[in-house]
Order: structure tokens, then C-alpha cells, then sequence
């Protein structure tokens, strides 16, 4: 195992204790936000020199503009400006990817060995990667790209046709999925939304990516040495059981948490409890470890996920400031406005800008009544769906990058033929939801 330094261990404790402090948020004792995203930033600084250079660079000018932009929102058109709350955008979710990592202490021993079933090459094989990524990530969320590609990458490095079926199995549940981080926030921004509207047409159009992934890659690629996500039991164990841990906790233990937030404390619960069973001096062995190891070489996912986070503040602060409150982009919110709406959602993700800075700036320059809410819902649900694919600072194309060393904008080249077809059918969709809820 390759040997780390003193620095890059103290950076691995510092990611720890901001996954404690964020954990220990939950109970509401402590506001521990601040601690979280201070603790994480400090570990970025320590690890800096160590990030590959196209991380670091891209890292930088994101963090650049961020800043940039919050100082012309502030000086030029007198924006009130959190600043020591301006380091804690994308914490939360640095802090639940770090959470995730856990999973690799629950059954190690047994990850070399082959999973039950024939392993599936070939169309049938990204099928199969598409299915499971997406049924699994509509409750488990952005976990599954790393459960699901951690366990592809044990048989070698991931392929281009593997990435892009983790990317658009998980992207796609953005349409429908009830538990979904896409959701959450278009129901805070169009409250009077009815899902059973969205789901009549997101449930399809999610279908129709994993056939349009599977044809077109089967195409495109030579598939017979690519192998897929083996839908075989013992592979779907693990995310299964957790699956099911997760609606435990959101439906009956504690409801008042995000999914997100359910996901960052049981995966490194459950990891606790599987080695204690080895005994306290194994299960602190393994933990200190993964702590000097396994967290510092997370140090990639981390920079980029908090430097989007402050790009994401600078530019809505910015806008907010410029936009003001009483100005409004449309009289009404019909097909055609929520097609233009879509278009440029998406053309901004292109861009480099998470789909929830398009959905929010729109929110707040629209004025929604009746069943424009649910239009307005699924508008933002379609963009984020196919922005998130193909943008190169989406959160899961920045998650592939970080993890697994691809460029976010080799997977965009590869997605905009999808992401073009899929805004078709986006288009007709919204097009046809307007017919039914006006």
C-alpha cells in the first residue's frame, strides 16, 4: 500500500472530523455548518500540491471566479454577502461522498472474489449498468456511481462506454425519482407541483435514455471486452440492503432528513458495526487506515465539489444583485416559455454551471399559478436530467473525474449526440405535460 506523509494524514483526519461534524449536525445540538466546510477546505489546502494538475487548474479558476463574483455582488451593487458562511457551498455533499467511502470496509475480504452469475459483455452488459445505476440511484442518489463503478473497476480501469453508463443511468432518474437531489429542490421552488403529472412523463423519458444508451453505444463502441454491472444477487446485495436501510430511516426513524443526509451517517454506521464483529482493535485498525489512505486520495472529488460550490454562490449572489425581485421574465409560464426555459438551462450546463443555478435564477424570475408549477417542475426536472449529463461540473460527471482520474469534458463530447436526442424527446414531453395541466 503506498505510503502517505504526515501532511496528507493530518489532511485525512481533518476529512474525519468534518464528516463527524457534519453528522453530529443532524442531531440538531450543534449548528456544525461552519466546522464542516472549514475542516474540509483546510484539508484541500494541505493536499493542494498533490491534486493532478487538471484538478487543480480547473479547481483554481473555479474558485477564482467564485470569489471574483462575490466581490463585484458585494462592492459594485452592495449584495449582502455571508462571509464566513462563503466556504460552505457543496460541503454537504463533499461530506456524504466522503461518507460513502466507507463502503469499501463492508466485506473487503470477500471484494476480490467473482460474483455469482456470468459476467455479461456487450449491450446486454451496459444494459444491465444502466438498470442497475439507475433503480438503485433513484433512492441511494450519487452513491451508486461509486458502489457500482468501485465494483466494475475490480476487473481494470473503466472504459468510456462504462462511464457513460454510470452517467446516464444516474443523470436519467433525475425525471421521475421522488427521492432524487432534483426533486427536493424543484417541489421547494414549485410547491403545488403534482408528481403523478411528472411521473407520467419523467418515468418514460427515463426509459427511453436507457434504450437510446444501449442502442447508441452498442454502435458507437466495441463492446465484447466491456463488462457490465452484474445483476446477479450477491453483487446487488450490498446496494439493496442499503437501499433499504435508507427508507427505513427516511420513512420511519428519521423523517426529517434529507436522503443525502440519511446516506453520509449509515454508510459509515454500517461499516462500524460490519468490522466491530472482528473486534474493537480490528475495526480501529481498518479505520485508521482508510483515514490516512483512502480519505487524503479522495483529495480530487473534494476540491472540485467545494470549488463548484463557491463558483454556484459567486454567480447566484450576482445575479440576485443584478435581477433584483420585481422584475419577471415571462407573463405566463406556458409550453413555449418552458421549452426556451429548458434550452437554455441545458446550454448553460454546457458551460460549466450546475442546472440548479438555472432552475433557481428561473424561479425567481417567474411568477407560477395553477399548473404552471408543475410544468415549471418538470422543466427544471428534464434540464437537470440532461444538463447534468453532459455537463462537465455536474456533480456526477465531477464525481467520475475525481474518483476515477476521466475528463469531464471527454464524457461531454461523448454525451452530446444523447444529450441532443434526449432534449427532443425533453421538448416533446414538456410540450405535451403543458397540453395536460393548462
Amino acid at each position: 500500500m503506498q505510503e502517505t506523509t504526515s501532511r496528507q494524514r493530518l489532511a485525512g483526519v481533518l476529512i474525519l472530523l468534518g464528516l463527524i461534524a457534519q453528522i453530529l449536525g443532524f442531531t440538531g445540538l450543534l449548528n456544525t455548518a461552519h466546522a464542516v466546510s472549514y475542516l474540509l477546505w483546510l484539508s484541500v489546502a494541505l493536499l493542494w500540491r498533490d491534486i493532478p494538475k487538471r484538478s487543480r487548474v480547473q479547481a483554481g479558476v473555479l474558485m477564482g471566479l467564485g470569489l471574483s463574483m462575490l466581490l463585484v455582488a458585494r462592492f459594485v451593487y452592495n449584495a449582502e454577502v455571508d462571509w464566513p458562511a462563503m466556504l460552505q457551498g457543496n460541503a454537504f455533499v463533499a461530506a456524504m461522498l466522503v461518507g460513502v467511502s466507507f463502503i469499501s470496509l463492508v466485506g473487503k475480504q470477500q471484494g476480490r472474489k467473482r460474483a455469482s452469475g456470468k459476467k455479461l459483455t456487450g449491450s446486454g452488459g451496459i444494459l444491465r449498468t444502466w438498470l442497475g445505476v439507475h433503480f438503485l440511484g433513484t433512492i441511494l442518489n450519487m452513491s451508486t456511481i461509486i458502489m457500482v463503478g468501485d465494483r466494475l473497476a475490480r476487473s481494470g480501469p473503466l472504459s468510456m462506454p462504462q462511464y457513460l453508463a454510470l452517467n446516464r443511468g444516474l443523470s436519467s432518474a433525475a425525471t421521475w425519482s421522488p427521492f432524487f437531489a432534483s426533486m427536493g429542490i424543484v417541489i421547494a421552488l414549485a410547491p403545488e407541483m403534482q408528481y403523478s403529472h411528472i411521473a407520467l412523463f419523467g418515468l418514460p423519458l427515463a426509459m427511453a435514455s436507457g434504450l437510446l444508451t444501449t442502442l447508441e453505444l452498442g454502435r458507437r463502441f466495441d463492446l465484447s471486452n466491456v463488462l457490465g454491472f452484474s445483476l446477479a444477487p450477491r453483487s446487488l446485495l450490498m446496494p439493496v440492503v442499503m437501499a433499504l436501510l435508507v427508507m427505513v430511516f427516511h420513512f420511519w426513524l428519521t423523517p426529517e432528513l434529507s436522503i443525502v443526509g440519511i446516506i453520509t451517517f449509515l454508510i459509515p454506521s454500517v461499516a462500524l458495526l460490519y468490522n466491530l464483529r472482528e473486534g474493537p482493535r480490528y475495526t480501529l485498525r481498518r479505520v485508521r487506515q482508510h483515514t490516512t489512505t483512502r480519505l487524503p486520495a479522495m483529495r480530487g472529488e473534494i476540491s472540485l465539489f467545494l470549488a463548484a460550490g463557491l463558483l454556484t454562490l459567486g454567480l447566484s449572489t450576482l445575479v440576485t444583485a443584478l435581477a433584483g425581485s420585481d422584475w419577471t421574465l415571462f407573463e405566463a409560464f406556458g409550453a413555449p416559455q418552458g421549452m426556451v426555459s429548458f434550452i437554455a438551462i441545458v446550454l448553460s450546463a454546457l458551460a460549466g454551471l450546475h442546472p440548479i443555478i438555472g432552475v433557481s435564477v428561473l424561479a425567481s424570475m417567474v411568477s407560477l399559478q395553477g399548473g404552471e408549477h408543475t410544468l415549471f417542475a418538470f422543466v427544471g426536472l428534464c434540464s437537470w436530467a440532461v444538463g447534468t449529463s453532459v455537463g462537465p461540473l455536474s456533480g456526477i460527471n465531477l464525481s467520475l473525474q475525481g474518483r476515477y482520474g476521466v475528463s469531464g469534458y471527454r464524457i461531454m463530447k461523448n454525451n452530446l449526440f444523447y444529450a441532443g436526442v434526449m432534449s427532443l424527446l425533453s421538448l416533446g414531453s414538456i410540450a405535451g405535460l403543458s397540453y395536460l395541466v393548462n
